[in-house]
């Protein structure tokens, strides 16, 4: 039996098709999502890998999606390779900023989804499209900040990536951790809870979930976050080079409006953004300076053994 399910998002329908078209930038705007990534790309299709928290967000779960993206028609059509479930996007204009959103379901026989798992995954991406697209408080492209530091390491990303990976560890190894509690039921999928302080003395604590793809990729998403923030995702990634490797450790943040005099009465959204590019870009640039010696102190033992 289809399950439809419709809203109307106050944005033009070509910017809502764009939210749903771009299947690497949903963990920002969408709750369950942790990751999406192509496995391959033509024209007007793709394959594409998700991984996305169940209701309960205790688990994740991995599924691949094929795609038929028109957008001449406005439409968005998939279908879940697992679980033979398929459906479609359909957004229609009501006016010029006004759009008319359904998301229909086909459930497969596959022992997948149950109706109402459907229902909440529809909640949320019906959610997640209103949020981005009606951002309360000002405008989104204001709101959301992303950016990326690198640095160069000279030695293997298996030990950069080792040293990342082991997040238990890293209150006996970065001292603006404080506490982390973390769990991995699922090789690969990270659960933790963190105490962290900022450059500035602040504390925070917040809840992660993260997705490890060995030697190339760790993936995380804040589920529980720090009072200043509507979300917060980011990776850190492992590129290797003929001299060595280079990590990079992104993160993208979302701007609570609503928060902002925590950073003082007259505080702005500019205010905000500089606050977090500084601090967030601190910490993470220790983590990657751990990696860095971790990495080289492992190729300098291998050259001298």
């Amino acid at each position: 039996m289809a399950l439809q399910f419709t809203a109307k998002v106050a944005a033009p329908a070509e910017a809502v098709f764009d939210l749903i078209a771009d299947a690497p930038a949903w963990p920002q705007f969408f709750r369950p999502e942790v990751h999406a990534e192509y496995l391959s790309r033509g024209d007007g299709s793709d394959l594409l890998r998700r991984w996305f928290l169940t209701p309960e967000q205790d688990a994740v779960r991995v599924r691949t999606y094929r795609r038929v993206l028109d957008r001449g028609a406005l439409r968005i059509a998939f279908e879940n390779d697992e679980e033979r479930t398929t459906g479609a996007w359909t957004f229609t204009p009501l006016s010029p900023d006004e759009t008319g959103v359904e998301l229909r379901y086909e459930p497969g026989s596959a022992g997948g989804s149950v109706p109402a798992e459907l229902a909440s995954e529809a909640a949320a991406w019906i959610d997640g499209i209103t949020r981005a697209a009606e951002p309360p408080g000002g405008d989104l492209g204001d709101l959301v900040l992303s950016f990326e530091d690198t640095l160069f390491i000279g030695g293997a990303a298996a030990d950069a990536y080792a040293v990342l990976y082991e997040a238990d560890k890293w209150p006996e190894r970065i001292e603006h951790v404080a506490r982390l509690d973390m769990s991995e039921d699922v090789p690969g999928i990270q659960f933790f809870d963190m105490d962290t302080r900022t450059p500035d003395g602040a504390e925070h604590t917040t809840r992660s979930v993260r997705v490890c793809l060995p030697e190339r990729l760790i993936v995380y998403k804040q589920i529980n976050l720090p009072k200043l923030l509507a979300a917060h995702t980011g990776h850190w990634r492992f590129t290797p080079t003929r001299e060595g490797l280079i990590a990079g450790a992104r993160h993208t943040v979302t701007v609570k409006p609503s928060a902002l005099g925590i950073l003082g009465p007259d505080a702005t959204v500019e205010d905000a953004r500089r606050y977090l590019r500084r601090v967030l870009g601190a910490n993470s640039t220790k983590n990657l300076q751990l990696a860095k010696r971790w990495a080289e102190d492992g190729a300098a033992q291998r050259a001298s053994g």
